[in-house]
């Protein structure tokens, strides 16, 4: 047998496996799904990120006509979540809805992860946006971001800051903002969001980085204070807090946002139904109407404009993490 012969023969054995696992180009699509889809959550159940899950995966449901079922499984900082679905099978049916923690930070962050957050993960679709806030403690004496600037670059490092976890977005968002209004902060990590919150409401550290979600019930509450958002614009949520552009930090922009992600290798007509499933969620009046009210977006669009925006993030948040010195410890 001649060796274009045998490689004749391979290429035909090789595409008569695809055919029968069914990765047989848009049949595939066709048939897709069949089955319950597994959405896995990087997160714990009852934050920002969970909310946005539970709050597609019905009409996601309705639009695929098979169950969406979300499954959280937190820890490591979203690793466990993203070394979960990295290895499952690239058939479309394991999906994971995680941050830009796992997609854009983490890469820079940890030494030896067991996932590469871009060639072990096929993008589906950049899913939505929890814009951040600079906040403080209602008894903060600068009552602006611009008097908190000022106030930090007269008192270096007597300033502290709270954050959800060493290498948190809201330690990055933080230490974004010292290097590109030339102040020093004084970093205090946290064990999660929700203990920091409480110390802050409490007085017991004075500012931090907080996801709209988080902080809105207590700004409305009176218990902690909107300095400036760290949104290109204002918020609809909150109209009358201006930007940190307007504060005086040109081009500040900070977020944590969120994307669907399948293991890499999975089909790209099955791609491309998720994509626009998923894109028809993210549209939905009701939908849209839920996630704004909670202070987030929705961002539907492709999964090479996801990837795109993927490459930035990790380039920004590398820089900040590299020269700020930080580490997950």
């Amino acid at each position: 047998m001649t060796t274009a012969i045998r490689t004749r023969v391979c290429e035909m054995a090789v595409t008569a496996l695809l055919a029968m696992l069914g990765f047989s180009g848009p049949a595939v699509a066709q048939s897709y799904p069949d089955k319950p889809v597994k959405l896995v959550v990087s997160l714990a159940p009852g934050g920002g990120v969970d909310f946005f899950a539970r709050t597609i995966a019905p009409k996601l449901s309705e639009i695929l006509g098979q169950p969406v079922v979300v499954e959280n499984k937190a820890g490591g900082a979203t690793n466990i979540a993203a070394d979960a679905v990295a290895h499952a099978a690239p058939d479309g049916y394991t999906l994971l809805l995680s941050s830009v923690t796992t997609f854009a930070i983490n890469p820079s962050l940890f030494k030896n992860l067991t996932y590469d957050p871009v060639k072990d993960f096929a993008p589906v679709s950049l899913s939505g946006t929890f814009q951040f806030l600079l906040v403080s403690n209602s008894a903060f004496r600068p009552e602006s971001a611009a008097a908190f600037i000022s106030y930090a670059k007269a008192n270096p490092k007597s300033v502290s800051y709270a954050s959800a976890g060493a290498g948190s977005p809201h330690q990055l968002a933080m230490e974004l903002l010292a290097r590109r209004a030339g102040i020093e902060v004084t970093h205090v990590p946290y064990k999660g969001a929700g203990p920091a919150v409480q110390d802050l409401i409490a007085g017991h550290i004075p500012v931090m980085f907080l996801d709209v979600a988080t902080a809105l019930p207590h700004i409305k509450s009176g218990r902690i204070r909107a300095l400036a958002a760290a949104s290109p614009q204002r918020l609809q949520v909150l109209p009358n807090v201006p930007t940190l552009s307007e504060s005086g930090v040109p081009g500040f922009e900070a977020a944590s946002w969120l994307g669907i992600v399948a293991p890499a290798r999975t089909p790209a007509p099955i791609v491309a139904k998720l994509n626009t499933a998923i894109n028809q969620v993210l549209t939905d009046p009701d939908v849209r109407s839920r996630i704004a009210a909670a202070g987030a977006d929705t961002t539907p669009g492709t999964p090479q404009a996801f990837r795109t925006y993927q490459a930035s993030e990790i380039k920004k948040w590398g820089e900040i993490i590299k020269r700020s010195k930080i580490t997950p410890d």
